[in-house]
C-alpha cells in the first residue's frame, strides 16, 4: 500500500484474536441493528395506510417506501465514513439521537412532503447500522469473522423482516403514525443501553473527511470483489424490496381480503428466513463462498415464480394459495440473507484499515438498488399487477445470477 493510501486509510487498534467480542456483546449488536433497521423496512407494508392518509395514487406509492431507502444509502456514502475519522461510540450515538428526534417528527408529519424529507433523514440518521457491523467484525479474528456477521446479521435481518408484521399490527390498533412513536421510544431505550456498554474504537485519523469520501472512489475502483459483491447485492435488494412493496397491495385484493393483522401474520411468517443467516456465514467461512450465492440466486428465482403462480392462479383454493404465498416468500428472504450475508463478510475480509469505507459503499449500492426497486414496485404493480411484479423482480434475480455466475 502507497503512504497516499495509508494516509487514507488510518489504521485502528487491534483487538485480542478471536477474544474481543462476547456472546452478550454480539447479542446486543444483533439486537441493535435489529431494532434500528426496521425504521427503513416497516414503509413498505404501511404504503397503502400512508398513501390513503395523504391521497396518493397507487403508482405513486412506491415513494413511500422509496424514501427512507434513499435517505439510508446517501447516510451510508456520506455519514459512515466518518467511523474511519472519529471515535465510534460517540458517532453511533448521536447518530441515534437524530434517528430518535426524526421519528418522533414522522409521527407528526403534517403533508407528504414533510413526511418525505423527514423519512429520508430518518433512514441516514439509521446508516449507524454500518458502524456497528464494522465494529463488531473488527473484534474477531478473520476466521471467525464469518460467523460473527452472520450472528449479528441475524439481528438485522430479524429486523428487517420482523418490521412488516410489528408496523402493521401497530397500525391496525392506533393507525400508521403510532409505529414511528413506538420506533422512537425503543430507539431512545436503546441508545441508554449502548451509551452503556459499547465499546470505544477510536481510529487513528491521518486525513480529513474531504479526503476520505474522496478515497471511495479509489476503494470502488481497486477492490474488485467490492464491486461484483455490491452490484449483486443491490439486484437482490431491488427484487426483494419490490416484492415486498407490492404484496401488501396483493394481499388486500380477492380471494385474500386481509387486512392491516392479516398482513402483519403474513409478514411474521416471512421472517422464518432470518433463521438462515448464521448458517451463511458459516458457509463463507469453510470456503464455500461462490457456491453458496449462486444457491441463493437460483432459490429466489425459484420462489418468485412460486409467488406468481399462487397469487394469480385461478384454480387454487384460497389457503392453498396463500399457503404458497408465505412458501414463496420464505424461500425468496432466505436467497436475500444468503447474498447479503457472503457478501458482507467478503467485504469484510478487505481492507481493515478501511473497513467502515468499504461497508459503507457496500450497503450505500445495494440500498440504492432496494430504493429502485421501490421505486418501481407502485409503477410495476399499476401497469400490470402481481404478475408483472414477480416478473420485474425475477430480472433483477436473474442479473444477480449472472454476476454471481462471472466471480
Amino acid at each position: 500500500m502507497s503512504a497516499q493510501d495509508q494516509a487514507l486509510c488510518p489504521s485502528l487498534p487491534k483487538t485480542p484474536d478471536g477474544h474481543g467480542l462476547s456472546a452478550a456483546l454480539t447479542l446486543l449488536f444483533a439486537i441493535a441493528v435489529g431494532v434500528i433497521v426496521t425504521n427503513l423496512f416497516a414503509p413498505q407494508t404501511l404504503v397503502g395506510a400512508i398513501g390513503a392518509s395523504f391521497g396518493l395514487p397507487e403508482a405513486a406509492s412506491g415513494l413511500v417506501a422509496m424514501a427512507p431507502l434513499l435517505g439510508y444509502a446517501a447516510g451510508l456514502l456520506l455519514l459512515v465514513p466518518l467511523a474511519d475519522l472519529v471515535e465510534n461510540r460517540a458517532l453511533v450515538l448521536r447518530m441515534l439521537s437524530c434517528a430518535i428526534l426524526t421519528a418522533a417528527l414522522v409521527a407528526f408529519a403534517p403533508g407528504l412532503p414533510a413526511l418525505l424529507i423527514l423519512m429520508a433523514a430518518l433512514g441516514a440518521a439509521c446508516s449507524a447500522i454500518q458502524i456497528l457491523v464494522p465494529i463488531a467484525a473488527g473484534m474477531v479474528s478473520p476466521a471467525r469473522r464469518g460467523a460473527v456477521i452472520g450472528d449479528v446479521m441475524s439481528g438485522l435481518m430479524a429486523g428487517i423482516l420482523l418490521a412488516r408484521p410489528l408496523a402493521s399490527l401497530i397500525a391496525d390498533a392506533w393507525g400508521w403514525r403510532a409505529f414511528f412513536a413506538v420506533s422512537a421510544g425503543a430507539m431512545a431505550l436503546l441508545t441508554l443501553v449502548l451509551a452503556g456498554n459499547l465499546p470505544r474504537r477510536q481510529p487513528q485519523a491521518r486525513t480529513s473527511y474531504p479526503s476520505l469520501l474522496a478515497s471511495l472512489w479509489h476503494l470502488l475502483r481497486q477492490e474488485q470483489v467490492l464491486r461484483r459483491r455490491a452490484l449483486s447485492a443491490a439486484l437482490v435488494m431491488a427484487s426483494f424490496s419490490l416484492i415486498w412493496t407490492v404484496v401488501a397491495l396483493r394481499l388486500v385484493q380477492p380471494p385474500f381480503l386481509l387486512g392491516q393483522r392479516g398482513i402483519a401474520l403474513f409478514a411474521l411468517a416471512g421472517a422464518g428466513g432470518a433463521l438462515a443467516t448464521p448458517f451463511f456465514g458459516r458457509f463463507g467461512d469453510r470456503g464455500w463462498t461462490r457456491p453458496a450465492t449462486l444457491t441463493s440466486h437460483l432459490l429466489m428465482l425459484a420462489a418468485l415464480a412460486l409467488l406468481g403462480w399462487a397469487g394469480t392462479s385461478d384454480h387454487l383454493a384460497m389457503p392453498v394459495a396463500l399457503a404458497g404465498l408465505v412458501l414463496g416468500i420464505i424461500l425468496l428472504d432466505i436467497g436475500v440473507v444468503g447474498d447479503q450475508t457472503l457478501g458482507r463478510r467478503a467485504v469484510n475480509l478487505l481492507q481493515p484499515e478501511a473497513r467502515a469505507r468499504l461497508n459503507g459503499l457496500f450497503v450505500g449500492i445495494f440500498f440504492l438498488g432496494g430504493a429502485l426497486g421501490s421505486a418501481l414496485a407502485g409503477l410495476s404493480w399499476a401497469w400490470s399487477g402481481w404478475l408483472g411484479s414477480c416478473a420485474a423482480a425475477a430480472v433483477f434475480g436473474l442479473a444477480a445470477l449472472v454476476v454471481g455466475y462471472r466471480e
